[in-house]
This record gives structure tokens, sequence and C-alpha cells, in this order.
């Protein structure tokens, strides 16, 4: 008959089950602490800066997370105000029922809150600057009422540019029949650096990138003169 598995070897913060050879881990019966969870993302995140103003995505290790880790995602700016999750924790997908990858991240969200969403998230990329935010889904048939909350950090790219960032959403209670979308009940943004300045959300911040004619679409000319003055004669070149 072989041996019992090693005790010895059980991870740390786990423990028998009484009468079986279960293992159960500590932290499954633990109840969720959204404060404590959030605070621990954001000193970890100071942690990598290492006297720069924001980190590197590179610089992220999910062993430094691991309390956090079911909730905390990566995010990547892919137009003004909109996020694509690049990796994200198994809250986020118990929340909406399927993988989450790949997805925007305002999907979290009611339509009629994406706006200021997108407002905000633009504002921590563009300041930067660190985002909290409050968040609620209405309670329905087979879904109680959630109270949530997110934190989004910004993140350098391997380019150096501020378009990642890492977050956390944390739900509280059983998130019962996915998916579920949230309204925005209340947000605040703090600077990076105790006393800076914050850029406050706007939709005016949102398209004025380093270069504006980049979203801003050019004038298509009126009158004839106008677009006489857009063609130029070009002569045969001389052999």
């Amino acid at each position: 008959m072989p041996d019992r598995e090693d005790r010895s070897e059980a991870k740390p913060g786990a423990i028998d089950a009484p009468g079986s050879d279960r293992v159960v881990r500590l932290v499954d019966y633990e109840p969720c602490r959204p404060d404590r969870i959030l605070a621990e993302l954001r000193d970890y995140w100071e942690s990598l800066r290492n006297g720069r103003a924001v980190p590197a995505r590179s610089d992220v290790d999910p062993r430094g997370i691991a309390r956090a880790l079911d909730h905390a995602f990566i995010l990547e700016r892919i137009a003004p105000g909109a996020g694509r999750l690049r990796l994200a924790g198994r809250h986020m997908i118990d929340l909406m029922g399927m993988e989450v990858r790949g997805m925007p991240i305002c999907a979290f969200l009611n339509t009629s809150s994406r706006g200021r969403f997108s407002d905000v998230l633009e504002s921590v990329f563009k300041a930067p600057q660190i985002a909290r935010l409050t968040l609620h889904a209405r309670g329905d048939y087979a879904r109680p009422e959630l109270n949530a909350q997110m934190l989004l950090l910004p993140l350098r790219s391997d380019l150096g540019d501020v378009t990642r960032a890492l977050g956390c959403l944390i739900a509280e209670g059983e998130p019962g029949v996915a998916p579920r979308r949230f309204d925005l009940t209340g947000d605040e943004v703090m600077p990076i650096i105790e006393g800076g300045r914050t850029l406050t959300p706007s939709p005016s911040q949102i398209g004025f990138a380093e270069d504006p004619d980049q979203y801003v679409p050019a004038r298509s000319p009126r009158s004839p003169e106008e677009r006489r003055a857009m063609f130029r004669v070009i002569g045969r070149s001389e052999d």
C-alpha cells in the first residue's frame, strides 16, 4: 500500500480537514475584506517604483500579490478612455460567467456609467494618477445586490509610455447569475506622489494626446477655391 501524502509538503496556510485526507486552505474560509486587499495592492505597486513615478508592467510579479490575485487585472489602453483586459483573476471571471481576457473593461459597467468611467480611466493614463471607484449592482431575480470597489494604478509599457494599469475589482457577496454589471456611484483620483496635482476626469481630456490631429479629423474643403487649392500641376520630368 502506498504511503499517505507527506503532510510536511502542505502549502503554508493550509490545514487538514477533520476526519479526511483533504487539505483545506485557510484563505478559502477567510471573509473578503476589500479595504485590506486594495491597500495591499497599492502598497505592492508603491514598492515597485524604486524612486520612479510609475513602475513598469514588466516589474509586476503575481507572487507579490498572492492575496489579491483572484481580484487583480492588467489593463492595456487601446484608445482614449478605453482599456482592454490583458490578464484577469478568477473573481472577474465569476462576475461575467466567462473568460474575460481581451474584453474591454467597460463591459463590467452599465451603459449609463461608461462615459464617466472612460473619463476616469483616461485621467489615470494621462496624468498619470491613481483612481478608486465605488460600484453598485442592483438586485434582481437570482442576482443579489452587490457593492464593489475598483482600484486603478498606472504602469509603463515596455516602450516607456503609460498605457498599462494594474487594477483590482472586489465585489462583496455571492455574484449570483452572471453576467453582473455595475453602476459607477463614486470616484476619487489621487496623485501618484504625495502632495502632487491631479487631473480632473473630464470628457475634454479624451482625444487630446501628444498629437491632437491623430484624433481630430481635418475639415473637408467646402468652396470651389478651396478644392482647387488642393490640386497642383505636376510637370513631365525631363529624361
